[in-house]
């Protein structure tokens, strides 16, 4: 099945890029990004910036936009039955480096898990003025981290930020 990403969200403060690789059907059904209930991602990013955890997903969307941070998929279509990341197949990139170029605030590049940072590699070179960090996926199929140790290893976004 051919599946495609979204326009990317890009607050006019954006000092972070996260990047991950594909929405998922659930997400793609609902036109939102880690729109999987058992996603980690908004949690995540809601326990990190010490707010409550946004219901609504313009109220999500907003939240970003507040605390600079930008948002995409590395594929901008691919084909994939189901929703996991390793049946990803013939992707198209998304136009990354035109992003950045837009975007100089932008000083991070955060990958959602290591299947992000693959896809990425393989279609662009990295930008030596920007740092670039590989975090673990916020799927629920990365059950090998637990909230809490899910959260440690996020706290680099923050460092960023602040």
């Amino acid at each position: 099945m051919l599946k495609k990403s979204f326009a990317p969200i890009v607050p006019d403060n954006s000092r972070v890029l996260i990047l991950g690789s594909l929405p998922g059907d659930r997400s793609l059904t609902e036109n939102q990004y880690y729109a999987h209930p058992q996603n980690r991602f908004w949690k995540t990013i809601s326990v990190l910036f010490n707010t409550a955890l946004p219901t609504i997903y313009s109220e999500r969307v907003a939240l970003l936009h507040r605390e600079g941070v930008a948002l995409w998929d590395v594929c901008e279509m691919a084909f994939r039955k189901g929703s996991m990341d390793t049946d990803i197949m013939q992707e198209v990139p998304n136009k990354i480096p035109e992003l950045l170029a837009d975007n100089p605030s932008i000083k991070a590049v955060f990958f959602n898990g290591l299947k992000a940072q693959k896809l990425y590699d393989r279609y662009f070179t990295r930008d030596p003025g920007l740092q670039y960090i590989t975090l673990p996926s916020t799927s629920p199929a990365n059950a090998s981290f637990n909230q809490e140790r899910l959260l440690e290893k996020w706290q680099p976004v923050l460092e960023v930020l602040r």
